[in-house]
């Protein structure tokens, strides 16, 4: 199950966080058709933000298509994104979190990695690009 992390200074409004980080947990093969999102009550209980804000987070991914709502059975995954690829188990995952220790042991903070990371994507996925 999904573990949602609120980050009250980011600038990114709640909601768009919860749909965010479901986002990236279906696209790590994290979530999966038919796994259960946690309840409303659940997330309010471990990170103490309004209900509405997750009910608003949960219709957001029912109209993406990626969630159903079952009543009084609560919301389950209906898709995956990615390209079916366990992310989380690859060489690839590997050798990134190898890079970012030595990210880490150069000096460079969360910031400078993810403004580094960014402009490497940005050379090798041109906008437009997915």
């Amino acid at each position: 199950m999904v573990e949602y992390r609120i980050d009250r200074r980011s600038g990114v409004a709640t909601y768009v966080q919860i749909v965010q980080q479901t986002k990236q947990a279906l696209r790590l093969g994290l979530l999966e058709p038919g796994d259960r999102l946690p309840t409303a009550r659940e997330v309010v209980e471990a990170t103490a933000i309004n209900p509405n804000t997750v009910l608003k987070a949960y219709r957001e991914l029912e109209r993406e298509g990626l969630v159903e709502a079952r009543r009084g059975l609560g919301t389950f995954v209906r898709r995956t994104l990615g390209a079916g690829v366990q992310a989380a188990d690859t060489p690839l995952r590997a050798e990134l979190g190898d890079w970012a220790g030595r990210a880490r042991a150069a000096g460079l903070g969360r910031e400078d990695v993810d403004a580094l990371f960014t402009a490497v994507l940005d050379e090798h996925f041109p906008k437009g690009d997915q």
